[in-house]
């Protein structure tokens, strides 16, 4: 003998599968109408920036933007700061900031940092922070960690720093619409 709402409930959950219908955004090849299509990703390549080759700087994904590893090279490619953590710690974090800046973020946006640091020892961490207090709010800091590693992509580079960040939705109140 069948359950009396069996045919109820399965009809429930594929209308709870397929989304609404008609109306809405969407409708293209990712699904039918009404479904919100995923964003297409945009790769951030500033010009402005020395890249390490095979890498683009950050991909945004919607609101969430992947940066890769930012390392101490200025705009034509040459090491800042050799032999000097806390000075390539400077040009990296600028560099992540110029990055997210591009993708319409802030340092204040980033929600995760990975510190990669050459023989890092837990006496580096105070100079790096230092170095880019921006990033490092006293206050809801972003998650994160430093690893040491033994070397880089590049001679002579002490700290590649990745991040995740979230660029936050910018509305305006109604009174200030335009009409």
């Amino acid at each position: 003998m069948r359950a009396p709402f069996a045919g109820i409930v399965t009809t429930v959950l594929l209308a709870a599968c397929v989304g609404p219908s008609g109306g809405g955004r969407g409708g293209g090849r990712f699904g039918p109408p009404g479904v919100i299509e995923p964003a297409a990703p945009r790769y951030i390549n500033p010009g402005t920036l020395a890249a390490l080759p095979g890498f683009t700087h950050a991909v945004r994904v919607g609101s969430t933007v992947y940066v890769s590893g930012e390392v101490a090279l200025d705009s034509m490619g040459r090491l800042v700061g050799a032999s000097d953590l806390r000075a390539q710690a400077r040009q990296a974090f600028a560099n992540l900031a110029v990055v997210l800046k591009i993708a319409g973020a802030a340092p204040g946006d980033a929600t995760k940092l990975t510190i990669y640091v050459v023989n890092y020892s837990p006496r580096d961490f105070a100079g790096i922070r230092e170095a880019a207090p921006e990033f490092f709010p006293e206050r809801n800091p972003p998650a994160g960690i430093v690893v040491g590693v033994q070397s880089l992509p590049l001679d002579g580079l002490l700290i590649a720093v990745d991040a995740t960040a979230v660029v936050r939705a910018m509305f305006r109140p109604l009174d200030e619409r335009p009409r």
